[in-house]
This record gives structure tokens, sequence and C-alpha cells, in this order.
């Protein structure tokens, strides 16, 4: 158990498991060889399972290389990448760990498996070899989500749930729903202000609204960017046309009653197309749904009264406590569970924290991120093409839009819910594991197959 704020990581698009994951595993994998690294000439990488499967159109066959390379989401730029690209795949050179040159056989050395490893959908391997061909050094990491990656010991330690190597005893300790309301209930907080009490045990205040901050600021930077965009059409073979530029100068006109739909609609869009175009974005809580909770705080931000910075730090306190019960008691890899567990925990995320910031107390809150939940089981994920474009970016708009609505009808129930946030978490978990695997983000089914027009 430790901190939530690596629930909103700054990384880079298309895909937080797929993309900025197996980057990660590239950096891991530097620290881990520093030792051997004056032995090592030539360096094999394996994707198994969904990263094989749909890789190319998520970029993780880049994404490790920029890894390799000691490249991190922060300070990568478009420039960058194609450099690194041309040389590794064109000139067939990497310079491993940002220190040492080494040759690379794009074709050879990077290898797609259409088999699965045993622990977990997203699987890879980095193998390290000296000038003779005897293994140095190898590593087996899952990517399991929202830019999580594990090696093969920690998943196996994780997934049997054993809290013995707990540091310390903590005052707070949130597992679930039901543990935070009854604090809340105890103690008279809300969500936003039980998160803060329980970040402080392993931050600073200074440093949580610094963090808060500096995410929301690159989220509205990240909006801008869609909305100014240098390419008109997205990389890949759908050749599919950006929407958001034209969108904007639409609904800046409109009379429309119902026009804050189409603002909504723009926010989420601007944000998914950069993500699409594999720029730098906030997993939130992963690239795929990474538009979702920026899109609602906009609509705050531009159509509300008073959504200020403390406003904006309640709001991602308590949209990280909600994401944290998904991650720890079921799943937000949609490779794992389908897109339910990445659009859906986006979405219940974002109910939460607008309704708490709107002056709900938990409870309700937590039944904002129930309805949320609840109306997104069973979604599938079937990237066309690979591709975090259809119907991923739409997707996202859809997701914005349930959340500001979960959260309204929260607010203004007068009943009692019957279904409880913790219910609704097991039961996405159970329609995951249930869930066709052609549908869990391999590109075998659905609109990826159905799609004629790239077959």
């Amino acid at each position: 158990m430790g901190s939530n704020l690596n629930i909103f990581k700054i990384g880079v698009g298309p895909s937080s498991s797929h993309t900025l994951g197996p980057m990660l595993a590239g950096n891991l994998f530097c620290k881990e060889v520093a030792e051997n690294l004056n032995e090592i000439s030539r360096i094999e990488v394996i994707l198994y399972g969904s990263l094989s499967l749909t890789g190319k159109g998520h970029l993780s066959d880049k994404a490790v290389i920029w890894g390799l390379n000691a490249l991190e989401a922060k300070n990568l730029s478009t420039a960058i990448q194609d450099e690194v690209n041309k040389n590794a795949i064109e000139k067939g050179k990497i310079n491993f760990c940002g220190v040492k040159e080494l040759d690379f056989n794009y074709n050879k050395d990077l290898i797609f498996s259409k088999d699965f490893l045993p622990l977990h959908e997203n699987g890879m391997q980095i193998k390290a070899y000296n000038d003779k061909g005897v293994l140095i050094k190898e590593q087996t990491y899952y990517s399991v989500g929202g830019g999580f990656v594990l090696t093969a010991s920690q998943l196996e330690e994780k997934n049997k749930n054993s809290k013995q190597n707990q540091k310390k005893k903590l005052n707070i300790e949130l597992n679930n729903a039901k543990e935070a309301l009854e604090i809340c209930d105890k103690k008279g907080w809300d969500l936003a202000k039980l998160s803060y009490e329980y970040e402080l045990q392993f931050h600073t205040r200074e440093e949580i609204y610094a963090y808060c901050l500096e995410i929301w600021e690159v989220m509205q930077e990240v909006y801008y960017n869609g909305t100014h965009p240098k390419q008109d059409y997205l990389p890949g073979k759908l050749h599919l046309k950006r929407r958001a530029k034209g969108l904007k100068e639409r609904v800046a006109t409109t009379t429309d009653p119902m026009g804050i739909i189409d603002f909504i609609s723009l926010y989420a869009i601007a944000i998914a197309e950069e993500n699409a175009s594999g720029a730098k974005v906030v997993t939130a809580p992963t690239n795929g749904a990474c538009a979702v909770i920026p899109a609602v705080m906009l609509y705050l931000k531009n159509h509300t009264i008073g959504f200020n910075d403390e406003k904006v730090i309640e709001f991602l306190l308590t949209a990280m406590l909600i994401g944290s019960f998904y991650k720890k008691n079921a799943s937000i890899s949609g490779a794992e569970a389908g897109c339910q567990a990445e659009i859906g925990s986006a979405s219940s995320m974002a109910a939460a924290a607008m309704a708490t910031v709107l002056g709900a107390n938990a409870f309700k809150a937590c039944n904002a991120a129930e309805m949320a939940m609840e109306h997104h089981l069973g979604l599938t994920c079937d990237p066309v093409g690979g591709l975090v474009q259809i119907p991923c970016i739409e997707r996202n708009a859809f997701g914005a839009i349930k959340a500001i609505s979960a959260a309204r009808m929260a607010m203004t129930r007068k009943s009692t819910p019957m279904v409880t946030l913790d219910e609704v978490i097991e039961t996405m978990y159970e329609t995951g594991k249930d869930m066709n695997y052609k549908y869990k983000e391999t590109s075998l089914g659905g609109l990826a197959i159905n799609l004629k027009t790239v077959c």
C-alpha cells in the first residue's frame, strides 16, 4: 500500500499499457544491467500477447526502443522520437542506456510472439547477450495498465495479495470504498479530504499540491495542442482526419441549448486525438482513457463558477482515490478486462470527483462513481487496426458525458442506492475475466475485424 499520486502520470501516447509501459520496461532494464554494461553487445526484445497483437498500432515496438535508449516520457518530443526510430529501424543502431551504441536489427532483435505469458495479457521479455552470444541478463516484464510495470516476480507477489512486505502500519489504510465511507462517516470528511489525509502519510502538503497542479497544467496544455494540431491527419493506416480544430470553431458560436454537450465532446476529442498521435498526455488512469477526466475538469472550469486551484486539487485527489480502488481490486487494463476497465474507470473517477467538488458527501460521490461504471459494464476493447483511434477517441467523449450525468444524478437523488461501488468494481472485474480475449485489446474481434475499409 502506498501513495495514489501515480494514478496520474505524465506519459506518452497512444497507450499507457502498450506504449508507456514498454518504454518504462526499457528504462528498468537499463538499470538492471548497469553493472554489466561493458559485456553487452546485443539486445533482444520479445513482445507477447496483446503487446504483440496490437503492438505496432500502439507503438509498443518503438516505445521499448525509446526506453532502451534511456529516454523518459517527460522529455520526449516528436523530433527525438523520429531520430531514435530512424537510428534503430533504418540505421540499425541504438544508444543503449544512453551511453553505449549497439547494433540493432529491428526485424530480428524485436520479436512479435502471438503466445501469451501466464501472468498477464501484456507480457514482454528483454534479453542481453555478449559478443559470443552468451546470455548475460534477461527479465520478464508485465505492463499491467496505467503505465505500471512489474517484473514476473513482483506480479506473482502482488497476485498473492500479501501484506507481509508492508514496511509500516499506516494510520489510514484504504483498500476499498467501504473502508473509505466508514472513515468519512466517522470523521465528517468528504472523499477529497480523506484522500488528502491519506497522501500526507507519504508526501508533504507542498508536494501534493505541486504534483496535482502540474498534472492539471499538462492536461490543459494537451487540450491546447489538440485544438492547434500541426498535422490534419492522425498517423496510421486509417488516415483519420483530426476533428478537434474544426469542432472548436463550430461550437464557439453555437446557440443550441444542448451545445454544452458539444463543448464536452470537444474537450475529450482534442485530448484523445493528441494521445492517438503519440504525443504527451496524462494517464488518467490510462492513456486510452486519458481525455475523460480532463474533459470533465474543463467543463467545470469553463462552464461553472469557482473551479479554482483548490477545487482542481480536490478533484484530482478524489479521482485518484477512486482509481486506486479499481487498481487494487480489479483492473485498469483494457487487455485484461476490456474498455470498461479504462473508459469505465476514468468515468467513475471523474463522476466522484465532480460530485465532490460540487459539495457532495462521500456517500453521494461513491454513488456517482458506481453509476458511471455500472453503465460501462461489458464495454469491449476492439481498436481498429490496433490504433487508439476508432472507437477510442469518441469513447472518451461519451465517458466524460456519462461522468457528468452520473454526478448530477447522484447529487439530486433522494432514494438509497441498491448497488455499492465495491460491488460494481467486483462485477466489472468478473465481467472482464469472462470476456472473450478477442475483445480485450487484441484487435481480433468486434469493430477491429468488421470495419472492412482497413481489412
